[in-house]
């Protein structure tokens, strides 16, 4: 199996109110342990979280601020999101780190946290946080998920603007100038990139098919329909899971209702040389949520401990 090239070494999860850090890059297989554990801020809610490569700090979004810590909880910096906001609900601001630590890229869904201005995107120094630079973004969205390009110093966002759709937006800097781009589309939701930052995957946001795209002009190489994977497209959805479990395969999530309204699940590969569906996969999962492919051939689901558990297709 060809392996991937991502740099994808660190993980993080929240667990019992901490910011855990796992490390990718053995061979563990079970159940992961911890490589290092953050404590934020007492009075902080966690939303959002992110580690650097040397386990020194953590990065992190409250509804209210991104915040930078030591390993025992010491404050280095706090960028507070002004003005503060009393909404407590609908709004989860994100953060994700740049290839090199160097840049903490923060989404601030600013318009539904009744802040009477748009949507931001801001690339904060992530050793002093200071705003590198900042774009307003033409979106009222709930939250945003953020990836970083394997091969570059680009990002991915996926801006999700509840009923009325998803945007994706791609940038870099050049200096402390944010160089944006939208892709011209409102109805597909970014699922992930692939290993070598080649192509990205997609699934519609009414569910009705997932695409693969060339990265990074977004151009469709092939779109799956329900129907594709055998299923009757009145009843069953493609859902907004799943992603590259190697460079050549990705998982693909598809849910439905049994006859006594029990809701069901499955993961199907599908070859993405081809376009061509293989077969059904199962990732030990509890939900269709509870799986993150790592484009390596393991992958991630989540252990009754909120600890992630690594498995692999070999």
């Amino acid at each position: 199996m060809a392996q991937s090239p991502r740099s994808l070494q660190l993980i993080t999860r929240l667990v019992d109110g901490h910011i855990c850090a796992y490390d990718l890059a053995g061979d563990a297989r079970g159940v992961l342990s911890p490589a290092m554990v953050f404590r934020p801020a007492p009075e902080d809610d966690v939303v959002g979280h992110a580690v650097a490569a040397g386990l020194r700090r953590a990065y992190y979004t409250t509804l209210n601020a991104a915040v930078c810590v030591t390993a025992d909880g010491a404050e280095l910096w706090r960028s507070q999101f002004e003005p503060q906001s009393d909404q407590q609900y609908g709004h989860r601001p994100s953060c994700v780190l740049s290839r090199d630590d160097r840049v903490v890229w923060v989404y601030r869904p600013d318009a539904m946290a009744d802040r009477n201005r748009p949507d931001q995107w801001v690339a904060l120094d992530a050793e002093a946080g200071t705003v590198i630079a900042q774009a307003d973004l033409q979106t009222v969205g709930h939250g945003g998920q953020q990836l970083r390009h394997p091969a570059s110093d680009q990002v991915l966002l996926d801006v999700g603007e509840g009923q009325d759709g998803s945007v994706i937006y791609r940038a870099s800097l050049t200096g402390d100038r944010m160089d944006l781009f939208c892709y011209p589309w409102s109805e597909r939701c970014l699922i992930d990139l692939s290993p070598d930052g080649h192509h990205f995957m997609t699934v519609h946001h009414e569910q009705a098919d997932v695409a693969i795209h060339t990265y990074p002009d977004g151009e469709v190489t092939f779109a799956l329909p329900v129907d594709a994977f055998g299923h009757d497209p009145d009843e069953i959805y493609v859902e907004w899971s799943g992603g590259y479990l190697s460079p050549d395969t990705a998982i693909v999530t598809l849910v439905g209702e049994t006859e006594d309204e029990q809701e069901w699940f499955r993961h199907y590969r599908v070859d993405v040389r081809s376009g061509q569906v293989r077969t059904e996969f199962d990732a030990h999962s509890a939900n269709p949520y509870d799986i993150q492919p790592l484009g390596d051939g393991t992958w991630l689901t989540t252990d009754a401990s909120g600890h992630p558990s690594r498995w692999t297709d070999s």
